[in-house]
């Protein structure tokens, strides 16, 4: 990434438990590359702990979902990968599509593939702040 351009970014992505487990890491990972100018620059498959769940959701915690979602999201193995690109933050979110898959529009991850929100397939950084600070929990050698 050119530090000369101030649209080019680094995002967090995970493709849930649900996702690995139906078989789409490869369509949306390919959702992914299509993009001009986006690329993965990191990409691991992992069962998460606790203690890097806690991390990344701690602004959740003693809400009313907050331990399901650990559970769920503890359940299997995990994409977790670093996007760069131009507007790659915004850009995801909108091909992730709405967190509730039913408000989620055709031609989205969520809309084509998701059917509940717990098990909503991608998580994608909402904001520089938030990338840089996730990217810090998954893959702290290249915060």
């Amino acid at each position: 990434m050119s530090s000369q351009n101030s649209s080019a970014q680094r995002t967090l992505v995970l493709l849930k438990p649900d996702a690995v487990r139906r078989g789409l890491i490869g369509e949306i990972i390919a959702r992914i590359e299509r993009k001009a100018g986006w690329r993965i620059t990191s990409l691991e498959l992992r069962t998460l702990d606790r203690s890097v769940l806690e991390r990344h959701y701690a602004e959740h915690v003693g809400k009313s979902f907050y331990e399901p979602l650990v559970e769920f999201m503890s359940s299997g193995p995990t994409a977790a990968m670093i996007v760069e690109g131009e507007e790659v933050i915004a850009g995801i979110r909108a091909l992730a599509g709405k967190t509730n898959p039913l408000e989620a529009g055709p031609g989205t991850i969520r809309g084509d593939f998701a059917t509940i929100t717990r098990e909503n397939l991608i998580h994608a950084s909402d904001s520089v702040d938030s990338a840089e600070r996730e990217i810090k929990v998954f893959f702290p050698g290249r915060a």
